[in-house]
C-alpha cells in the first residue's frame, strides 16, 4: 500500500473532539474510511456507510451500522439524512467492486448542508439541487489532474457550475491543499475558484474555512 503524507494538520486532535452523535462515511477509500481513527472515535454511536462497506467497521465499536443506497433517506434524533449519487468509485482495494459511495444531505429544522462526497462533475447535480435544494454546500475542489487521467475528482470551475445546479446558497471548498495526490499545484484550486466564481457572480457566497477556526453560519 502506498502511503501518501499529509501536508497540513487537521483543525483538532481527536482527543479534542465533542461528542460525537453519529459518523457519517462517503466511501471505503483508505483516506475516507481509516479503521484506526475511527476505532477511537467509537463510543456505542451509530454509523452510516455505503451499501457494501458494513464489513469494514463492524467490529470497530459503533453501537449500529446503517448502509445507505442512494437516494435512501433516514431520520436521526430529529435529523433527515439523505444519501446521494456521485461520480466516483467505491474499491477499498484493486478489484473491490462491490462497495457504494456517494454524499450526504443533511436537513435540520428548515436548514441543511450537503456534503458531495469524493466526486467528478456529473448531470446527477442537477436532480439533487432540484430534489434537495441544499443551503450549505460542501464542495470538493482540489486532485483533478491525477496521474491515472481519470475523470473522478472535481475542478474549480465545474464546481461553480454544478454549485449553481444545486441551488445552494453558501459554499464551502474542501478536498484542496491537504495531500499531494494529483499534478496540480497545491495554492491553485483555490485560486481558479475564485476567479471562476468571481466570473460567475458567486464570490460572495464562497467561504473558506481555516483549520481550528470555527465559523457560525
Amino acid at each position: 500500500m502506498i502511503v501518501i503524507r499529509r501536508l497540513r494538520h487537521a483543525g483538532l486532535s481527536i482527543e479534542d473532539l465533542p461528542n460525537i452523535d453519529l459518523v457519517l462515511i462517503t466511501h471505503a477509500h483508505f483516506d475516507h474510511l481509516n479503521r484506526r481513527s475511527l476505532r477511537r472515535i467509537a463510543a456505542r454511536q451509530p454509523i452510516v456507510v455505503p451499501a457494501g462497506v458494513a464489513n469494514l467497521v463492524h467490529d470497530l465499536g459503533f453501537e449500529k451500522v446503517h448502509e445507505m443506497n442512494w437516494w435512501d433517506s433516514w431520520s436521526f434524533k430529529g435529523l433527515t439524512i439523505t444519501f446521494t449519487p456521485a461520480k466516483h468509485w467505491g474499491a477499498r482495494v484493486l478489484h473491490d467492486r462491490h462497495r457504494g459511495y456517494g454524499g450526504y444531505c443533511i436537513e435540520y429544522q428548515g436548514r441543511s448542508v450537503f456534503h458531495c462526497g469524493d466526486t467528478a462533475y456529473f448531470n446527477g447535480f442537477k436532480e439533487i439541487g432540484r430534489r434537495l435544494k441544499p443551503e450549505i454546500v460542501l464542495m470538493p475542489i482540489g486532485a483533478y489532474e491525477p496521474p491515472s487521467r481519470r475523470d473522478v475528482h472535481i475542478g474549480p470551475e465545474q464546481a461553480v457550475i454544478a454549485f449553481r445546479e444545486l441551488q445552494g446558497k453558501m459554499m464551502v471548498p474542501m478536498h484542496f491543499g491537504t495531500y499531494r495526490m494529483s499534478y496540480e499545484p497545491l495554492h491553485e484550486p483555490a485560486q481558479r475558484l475564485l476567479l471562476a466564481a468571481a466570473q460567475d457572480g458567486v464570490t460572495q457566497q464562497i467561504k473558506f474555512l481555516f483549520e481550528g477556526m470555527p465559523q457560525i453560519f
